[in-house]
C-alpha cells in the first residue's frame, strides 16, 4: 500500500529530527552569538526538546489535515509506559541513599582490582553497572552509572576526549548489558515472550557474548587512557554525606518495587508518589531530586513515541527485505537512527522468521544502541545527567558516535563470531 500523506510529512519531520540532534552545539553557538534571542536557541539546543518539539509538529500536521479528532485519536493510541517508567526509575536511583550504596559497592569491587589511581574505580562503574542492568533495567543502570561518573569523575576535571570516550563506553556497554535476562532491556523485551526467550536462552545465546564485550570495551578505555586516569583520584567515601541504612533499603525496595511492576503505569507511579513523601520527609539525607532532568528525558522519549509510531511503513519493508545475515547490520545502522525496541517490535509482528533471522534482529538492535543519544531509550538518561561537563554543555552527536564506534566493532565481533 502507498503511503498516506501523514506517514510521508511523519517520516520527513522524523529525518529533521535526527539530523537536528546531531546540530544541537549549533544552536549553542547561536546562543551565545544571539544573546537577545538565547532563550529560544538554548531551547533548541536541548537534546531532550528535539523529538518532542518535532512530535507536536507532527500532531499539528495531522490536526490541520485530517482534524482534531484525528490527532488526538493518534495520540491516545500510543504507548507511554516506557517514558513514564524512565522517568520514575531515574529519580529514584538518582537519590543519594542509592547512590551512596551503588557508589560504596563499586568501590569494594575496585579494591580488588587494584589499580592506581581513578583506573580501578573507572573501570568498575563502565564494566558492572551495566550489566546490573539486566536485573535493575537499563535506564536505572544508566542512571547509576552517569551520576556515578559525574560525581566521582567527571567532576574532578577530565580531558574532553576522555569523557567522549567514557560516553561512549557507556552507551554502547548499557545497550548490550540488558541483554542476560529476558526482561531488562526493551528491545529484548519486546520479543522475549513471543519468541520463548528465557533467562536460560539469554544467557546461553547473548548474554556471555554481552558481559565478554562489555568487559573488552571496559578494560579497552581505562587501558587507552591509563596515564590520565592514574593520576585521577575519585571522590572519596568521606567526602559522602552519612545516610542511615534502614532508609537506603527503604529507597531500594522503592527502586525493586518500580522495576517489578515497570509494565503497569499505575502501580509504579503510585509507588513513585509514595516515595516522593518519603523523600520529603527526610530531606536532610536527599540531594535535589532531578525531577527537571527525568521530565526533560521523558518529554524525549514521549515525541520519540509519537514521532516513531509513523514510521512503520517503510521501517518494516526495509528490514524484512534482508536476509538473516544482512539485518544485523542493517538492525545496527537503523537503530542509530531510530530506536532499537521499535524494530524488534516490528520483527515481533511478521510470522515464520527463522532462529538466525530472531538472533540477528535482536544484537544487531543492542549493538547499535550507543551510536545516538536516539539509538536506545535510556541513552537520553545518561545525556541529560552528563552534558553539563561538555563544552557549552551540550553533547556533539557526530563526536559521541565516532566516540562509540570502537566498543560497538567490539560487540559485532562478540555476536558475530563468538
Amino acid at each position: 500500500m502507498a503511503p498516506t500523506s501523514i506517514q510521508i510529512i511523519g517520516a520527513a519531520l522524523f529525518a529533521i529530527a535526527v539530523l537536528h540532534t546531531f546540530s544541537t552545539k549549533l544552536f549553542e553557538r547561536l546562543a551565545h552569538a544571539h544573546p537577545a534571542h538565547a532563550g529560544i536557541w538554548h531551547l533548541l539546543g536541548e537534546v531532550e526538546v528535539v523529538f518532542g518539539f518535532w512530535a507536536l509538529v507532527l500532531v499539528l500536521c495531522i490536526f490541520a489535515l485530517d482534524g482534531s479528532p484525528a490527532a488526538t485519536a493518534y495520540l491516545d493510541s500510543r504507548n507511554y509506559t516506557e517514558p513514564l517508567f524512565v522517568f520514575t526509575i531515574m529519580v529514584i536511583a538518582a537519590t543519594r541513599p542509592v547512590l551512596v550504596a551503588t557508589r560504596a559497592g563499586v568501590r569494594l569491587l575496585a579494591s580488588v582490582v587494584r589499580l592506581p589511581g581513578s583506573m580501578g574505580f573507572y573501570f568498575t562503574v563502565l564494566a558492572v553497572v551495566p550489566l546490573l542492568g539486566s536485573f535493575i533495567t537499563e535506564p536505572a543502570a544508566m542512571t547509576l552509572g552517569a551520576m556515578i561518573l559525574s560525581h566521582s569523575i567527571f567532576a574532578r576535571g577530565l580531558s574532553e576526549r576522555l569523557k567522549y570516550a567514557t560516553l561512549g563506553v557507556l552507551f554502547v556497554n548499557v545497550s548490550i548489558g540488558g541483554t542476560l535476562t529476558p526482561f531488562a532491556a526493551p528491545p529484548v523485551l519486546m520479543v522475549a515472550g513471543k519468541w520463548q526467550w528465557d533467562m536460560a536462552f539469554m544467557l546461553s545465546h547473548i548474554g556471555w557474548k554481552a558481559a565478554l564485550a562489555v568487559t573488552v570495551n571496559a578494560m579497552a578505555a581505562t587501558l587507552l587512557f591509563a596515564g590520565e586516569l592514574s593520576a585521577h583520584r575519585p571522590a572519596s567515601e568521606a567526602e559522602e554525606a552519612h545516610v542511615p541504612w534502614p532508609l537506603t533499603l527503604v529507597h531500594l525496595a522503592f527502586l525493586a518495587g518500580v522495576v517489578v511492576f515497570s509494565h503497569h503505569p499505575a502501580v509504579f507511579l503510585g509507588l513513585f508518589l509514595f516515595f516522593l513523601g518519603v523523600a520529603h520527609a527526610y530531606a536532610r539525607y536527599q540531594e535535589r531530586l532531578i525531577l527537571r532532568e527525568g521530565l526533560m528525558v521523558a518529554f524525549f522519549l514521549a515525541g520519540l513515541v509519537v514521532l516513531g509510531g509513523q514510521q512503520q511503513w517503510w521501517l518494516e519493508r526495509v528490514l524484512m527485505s534482508m536476509s538473516s545475515s544482512a539485518v544485523y547490520y542493517g538492525a545496527t545502522a537503523l537503530t542509530a537512527v531510530t530506536d532499537n525496541a521499535a524494530l524488534t517490535y516490528l520483527g515481533s509482528l511478521v510470522e515464520g522468521l527463522s532462529d538466525d533471522f530472531k538472533y540477528a534482529l535482536v544484537t544487531g538492535a543492542v549493538t547499535g544502541g550507543g551510536l545516538t543519544v536516539i539509538a536506545n531509550a535510556p541513552n537520553p538518561a545518561g545525556m541529560a545527567i552528563l552534558k553539563g561537563h561538555f563544552e557549552l554543555g551540550t553533547v556533539n552527536a557526530a563526536y559521541l558516535f565516532l566516540a562509540a564506534l570502537g566498543p560497538t566493532i567490539v560487540a559485532i565481533l562478540a555476536f558475530r563470531l563468538l
